[in-house]
């Protein structure tokens, strides 16, 4: 799978999380602080990383900053990206169960090691539900303005 992972800054589970994705087998295009040369701000970093998941680039995209809650906002102002800020595996097997979400935001302060894997674990193993009601949903969310 192809992952855009972007970064503000080099704090907390930034630098392992590259390794952690390839190590999984996934092919990893870097944005942010993680990037030579890259713009660190949190809104490019990671909107540019979203946008690689709406325009078909990647297949889906980890975004992050101090809180997640910047990376979350920047990513889902890109239109296509459902960008789900994840504390703990339960909240990402959630996420991409019922919203079919495409883009994981962390935060670099609460995310410890052992939770980083425990997260992507879930969010991996994780598939979109088929139901009718949550599809509707997934459609709606097209629609909205």
């Amino acid at each position: 799978m192809y992952i855009s992972l972007a970064s503000d800054s080099l704090d907390g589970i930034a630098p392992v999380l590259a390794a952690e994705l390839e190590r999984r087998g996934h092919t990893v295009t870097l944005y942010g602080a993680l990037a030579p040369d890259g713009r660190a701000d949190w809104a490019w970093c990671c909107s540019s990383a979203a946008r690689d998941v709406a325009e078909g680039r990647s297949d889906q995209a980890v975004v992050c900053c101090w809180t997640g809650t910047g990376a979350a906002i920047a990513a889902n102002k890109v239109a296509g990206v459902r960008a789900a800020l994840c504390a703990d595996a339960v909240t990402a097997a959630g996420a991409r169960k019922w919203n079919d979400a495409n883009v994981l935001a962390l935060s670099l302060r609460l995310t410890s090691r052992q939770v980083l894997t425990e997260i992507l674990d879930a969010w991996f193993a994780a598939a979109p539900s088929t139901e009718p009601e949550d599809t509707a949903n997934i459609a709606y969310l097209r629609e909205i303005r």
